[in-house]
């Protein structure tokens, strides 16, 4: 099955590098990587002239604000996987990130996984190179002591064999799987079926998440959790005010009322 691994970015051109050298070694070789850039950045365009060994699309749109919904659709129409990853451009995946997602995945189901946040001073670490992700990932036991910062979410950092019983065990145990917007996938002609993400929420995150979560189950889709098995790093940095949601809120709660899952201004706005 040929995946399509949608990664959301802006400017971030660090970043989307440390995501690009982890999907270069991923256990899972089918798949091609949508840059969906909401903006349109030379250091952007640059950057990914350099990228190697990897099917690499990236699609652009004017920089008018926080207009992320909108470039998501770009790479969605954009994409030629039977399957869809959505991920920011602020998370590095473990290296069998893909291999999880596609093993658990399910006809009519959405796969819902979260992250474990790697802390600023970690982070500058890894920016002046004395630190790598894949050590991490590959000798989490090395940094235990994370575990009493609460906001790192180092159980998230866990990797767990979904064939081994531990797995199973736990998961029934853990079954929440609320969508998070970094860290989701599903297959494409589900996506197709809602008119992709709803780009009439302004700058709020409301279509990150919450909105097609709802929109997803009312069309039939269910969701399940891939904690534990599709992986990936947050990279801790300040968080950019993406305005009031009280206003949209209200609309999305009264379409939720209503049924209307199949929103207006989608996919079916793009040229």
């Amino acid at each position: 099955m040929k995946v399509s691994v949608i990664v959301a970015v802006y400017k971030d051109v660090w970043s989307l590098d440390l995501i690009i050298k982890s999907l270069q070694n991923q256990t899972y070789k089918n798949f091609e990587v949508i840059i969906v850039e909401d903006g349109n950045s030379s250091e952007m365009k640059d950057y990914v002239k350099t990228i190697e060994n990897l099917e690499v699309k990236h699609t652009t749109q004017e920089d008018m604000g926080v207009r992320k919904a909108r470039s998501q659709n770009n790479g969605l129409l954009a994409s030629s996987g039977e399957y869809l990853i959505f991920i920011d451009g602020d998370c590095v995946p473990y290296s069998n990130f893909i291999e999880g997602h596609v093993y658990l995945s399910e006809k009519k189901t959405a796969l819902s996984g979260r992250r474990m946040n790697i802390p600023i001073e970690l982070v500058q670490e890894i920016k002046e190179g004395s630190l790598l992700l894949s050590d991490i990932e590959n000798n989490l036991w090395k940094y235990t002591s994370l575990m009493f910062n609460k906001e790192v979410r180092f159980r998230q950092g866990i990797f767990l064999d979904p064939k081994g019983w531990l797995y199973k065990l736990i998961s029934k145990r853990d079954a929440s799987a609320s969508i998070l917007g970094c860290n989701f996938s599903c297959y494409k002609e589900d996506m197709i079926n809602i008119n992709g993400f709803d780009e009439s929420y302004g700058e709020t995150a409301i279509p990150d998440d919450m909105d097609w979560e709802w929109r997803f189950q009312a069309s039939g889709v269910k969701l399940k959790s891939c904690k534990n098995v599709a992986n990936q790093f947050h990279l801790d940095h300040k968080i950019h005010d993406r305005g009031d949601a009280t206003p949209y809120l209200k609309i999305m709660n009264e379409r939720k009322n209503n049924n209307q899952y199949i929103c207006e201004m989608g996919l079916n706005t793009h040229d």
